[in-house]
C-alpha cells in the first residue's frame, strides 16, 4: 500500500496500534516541533532540515521505532535492555507507548550524528 501522508497511514490502522502511534507521533513533534512529516520508504517520517530524524511502523505483532540510522539504538544498551530491537529498529508493544525519555533520546543521538 502507498501512503501519501502520517494521516493516511494511521487511518488505515486498527486500535491500539493507531493510538500508540498517534501518541507516538505526538511525542516526536513536541521534542522536534520544526520537523517536517513525510513518508519515507513507505513508513511515516519526519525530517530536519531535509534530513529524516525518526520514524516508525506497525506490523502484525508489533510496533517500531525507526531511527534512520543503524548507530542510534547500540549507544542506548540500558535503556533497551526490556526491548526487542535490530541495528535499524526498536520494537515496543501495539498498546505501549515509547516512555518520552526515551524518545528524546534517541532523537537526540540522531541529531548529533546529522550535526543538527
Amino acid at each position: 500500500m502507498t501512503f501519501d501522508s502520517i494521516d493516511s497511514y494511521l487511518s488505515g490502522l486498527e486500535e491500539p496500534k493507531r493510538k500508540t502511534l498517534q501518541a507516538l507521533r505526538a511525542c516526536i513533534l513536541e521534542i522536534v516541533p520544526d520537523a517536517t512529516e513525510c513518508i519515507s520508504y513507505g513508513m511515516p517520517a519526519f525530517r530536519l532540515q531535509g534530513k529524516v530524524v525518526a520514524g516508525f511502523a506497525a506490523f502484525k505483532n508489533h510496533l517500531s521505532y525507526l531511527p534512520h540510522s543503524g548507530r542510534v539504538l547500540d549507544k542506548l544498551p540500558s535503556e533497551l535492555a526490556n526491548y526487542s530491537h535490530s541495528s535499524g529498529a526498536l520494537r515496543f508493544a501495539s498498546d505501549e507507548p515509547l516512555p518520552k525519555g526515551l524518545v528524546q533520546k534517541l532523537i537526540e543521538i540522531r541529531l548529533e550524528q546529522l550535526g543538527l
